[in-house]
């Protein structure tokens, strides 16, 4: 499924890395047995954890789940490497590549306007702005077209 949005993700500057417990060997049979079934080719590095370092770093391994399999886990981790989303996905539930694209366009706009996304947001949405400092400020965002429910919480086009 990753390998849908992989351009999508490049465009993004989105580095993808797949991560397992099972050997490098078994990770170089799987890539290939996706290829000659599929057809698709897997455009990014897949990391064998062998010894579950990082699964268990990142809690990747559940409870009550299999010893030898990890959940499916999404984590976003932006350039000064602080963890921004973690997503968990039982075993028998795929991922929603949609959403993954959205939260990474949203913590991108978010980072870059300054702003907040409200629920459901996607781009082209409006965005939530910081709360203003003082009444003045709050009587401008009405002079600047915003869209406020009341003085502290404004929405705008970007």
């Amino acid at each position: 499924a990753f390998t849908e949005i992989y351009p999508e993700l490049q465009k993004r500057g989105v580095e993808l890395v797949g991560l397992s417990v099972d050997s490098v060997s078994s990770h170089i049979a799987w890539v290939r047995n996706i290829e000659e079934k599929t057809g698709v080719k897997i455009p990014f590095p897949v990391i064998a954890d062998l010894n579950k370092e990082v699964a268990l770093a990142y809690g990747m391994v559940h409870p009550g789940q299999s010893a030898t399999a990890t959940v499916r886990c999404v984590f976003v981790i932006d350039p000064d490497q602080i963890i921004r989303t973690i997503l968990y996905y039982p075993l028998t539930t795929g991922r929603n590549m949609q959403e993954i694209l959205r939260i990474i366009d949203a913590l991108q706009t978010t980072d870059k306007h300054k702003v907040a996304t409200p629920a459901n947001w996607k781009p082209g949405d409006m965005v939530v702005v910081p709360p203003p400092s003082t009444q003045e400020m709050a009587e401008e965002r009405v002079k600047q077209g915003y869209e406020c429910v009341d003085w502290y919480l404004c929405k705008k086009k970007l």
